[in-house]
């Protein structure tokens, strides 16, 4: 019998069938793996694993819970979680998950010297195998409290609100989210009713284009600045101008106000201009504090830290870190340091503790406090459960297409260059926890990033058009990002690389969006000249 002819397919070969040789069935494939069901052996690596490890948990501030555990290596988020919770309260027999609160573990990983936080994803074998780590060794796990509330995903457009006569550049809800705003091409600024999405009041007051705006995180005062260099403080009750200040000599790029939990007035902000300068202002009596001279091109954004810096970034390449701890004017505005590296101008800088900063005493919870201390003590008690021994942590993005991942506080060098962007990066959003943070450019794509560690988790493919803002849900499970393609997108984090809505209906680009602190809605405003809003 001639088996010439045994390039593919299956092979008669029953001379060889038998005792001889009780492998082989009776046919042969032509590809010797294709034979046999793969045994359990061939399970490589995973296979080589003990059943069990040792391992001690740790909280935040890195102080042990409980003592050694040998835990089985096929351990899942859910037992450690149930293991934890255990941990924290022995004497709780409530047998309902629905009342325990979720976590999420980071192991301790040495890479090339740098020692990085890298989450566990799925179970304890996949965390070894993937990182090679030594199953004789203790494995230290830091657990971290997620959200107990879910926020609703968006899915329906509830109104569309004419009114701008000209492209909307920004909406914002309050840290409360009791109050919308927006502003925009046609020099006005319009406050909304959240309850039935109706205006409330127009402000006239600019001459130009209103470039960027910012609440108090007390609600009580909202700033707006435009191409004149014109800063106007609201007060977003009465609709009405508290002051107007000439405060630069060239357009204002970014506003940013002190954290409640620093400053129990909430009467600090800072302004970024194209003049180079980044100026402190005091907004109840309308002077100027501090002018940080420093940059020798644009400064593009300002963002102010939780821990007594002001970080400004400019198109002279580089970022800055002034101090701004204390009300003496001899300490305002020193320089702390340089942060170099990026090759173009630097467009956008991210703090994890934006949200708990914008935000102040304010939850999804919706509570109204007594006294403007109960708030303060609110606000430091939410920052400092929030930071639980945690460094604040920056990440900067810029038109040479790349991020860096830094800890200002620490040292001027960054601890990550993060690559994979094909066009210039536009925004960038720590989610409210500091787990993740995102990336939106102009090559369509926005990227999901492991927020302590910096490193690189999925990219969001779906829109066709430049990607402009990303806003997170106030639990962090959901990211709804907008474009130039005209629609709004929301993605679950981090699971989804496709998206879980889209949300159509503007006529022309997106540019604004926000996703109300309380969860209950999302805020688009468009290009042609309405404001959306999306719902569950």
């Amino acid at each position: 019998m001639s088996e010439s002819n045994n390039s593919g397919g299956i092979a008669w070969a029953g001379s060889l069938v038998g005792s001889q040789n009780p492998n082989n069935l009776g046919y042969r494939y032509s590809h010797n793996h294709k034979r046999f069901k793969k045994s359990e052996e061939d399970d490589g690596e995973a296979s080589t694993l003990p059943a069990s490890v040792v391992v001690q948990m740790k909280n935040r501030e890195g102080e042990d819970v409980g003592n050694l555990i040998d835990l089985p290596t096929n351990s899942d988020i859910d037992a450690m979680s149930a293991l934890v919770h255990t941990l924290l309260n022995p004497d709780d027999d409530d047998q309902d998950d629905a009342k325990k609160i979720p976590y999420s573990f980071y192991a301790k990983i040495n890479r090339n010297g740098v020692e990085d936080d890298v989450e566990v994803t799925s179970t304890l074998a996949n965390l070894i195998v993937e990182n090679n780590l030594g199953t004789e060794d203790v494995i230290v796990l830091t657990y971290q409290p997620l959200a107990v509330f879910r926020v609703r995903p968006v899915t329906r457009c509830t109104d569309t609100m004419p009114g701008h006569t000209e492209a909307i550049l920004h909406v914002s809800y309050s840290p409360d989210g009791r109050h919308l705003a927006s502003g925009g091409g046609d020099t006005t600024v319009r406050f909304w009713d959240v309850n039935t999405n109706l205006p409330k009041s127009t402000c006239h007051g600019h001459k130009n284009h209103v470039l960027c705006t910012a609440w108090s995180p007390d609600c009580k005062k909202f700033a707006s600045a435009d191409k004149s260099g014109i800063l106007i403080l609201w007060d977003p009750l009465q609709g009405k101008a508290k002051s107007t200040i000439k405060a630069h000599t060239k357009h204002i790029t970014s506003i940013a106000w002190e954290p409640m939990h620093m400053n129990k007035d909430c009467d600090r902000l800072a302004t970024a201009s194209k003049d180079a300068l980044v100026k402190i202002w005091h907004a109840r009596t309308n002077k100027l504090i501090a002018t940080l001279s420093g940059h020798v091109d644009s400064v593009e954004c300002v963002k102010w830290g939780g821990e007594g810096l002001l970080y400004t970034a400019s198109r002279d390449r580089t970022i800055k870190a002034w101090c701004v701890e204390g009300h003496d004017p001899k300490d305002v505005g020193k320089l702390v340091r340089t942060f170099k590296g990026h090759g173009h101008r630097v467009n956008s800088l991210a703090l994890s503790c934006d949200y708990v900063c914008r935000t102040g005493p304010y939850d999804h919870k919706c509570t109204k406090f007594a006294s403007d201390e109960e708030a303060y003590q609110a606000a430091i008690e939410k920052y400092q459960s929030f930071k639980a021994g945690e460094p604040e942590r920056m990440v900067s993005g810029s038109d040479d297409f790349t991020l860096y991942f830094w800890h200002p506080k620490e040292s001027k060098h960054p601890i990550k260059r993060l690559t994979g962007h094909q066009q210039a990066v536009n925004h960038i959003a720590f989610s409210p926890d500091g787990r993740y943070f995102a990336s939106a450019s102009f090559d369509k794509k926005t990227k999901i990033w492991n927020g302590k560690s910096g490193d690189f988790l999925s990219t969001l493919h779906g829109h066709v058009g430049a990607v402009y803002q990303v806003a997170w849900s106030s639990d962090s499970r959901y990211l709804v990002s907008a474009s130039k393609d005209s629609t709004a997108k929301l993605w679950e984090v981090p699971g989804g690389k496709r998206a879980k809505e889209t949300l159509p209906g503007h006529a022309d680009e997106v540019y604004a969006l926000d996703w109300n602190p309380n969860g209950s809605s999302v805020a688009t405003g468009s290009k042609d000249r309405t404001i959306k809003i999306w719902k569950h």
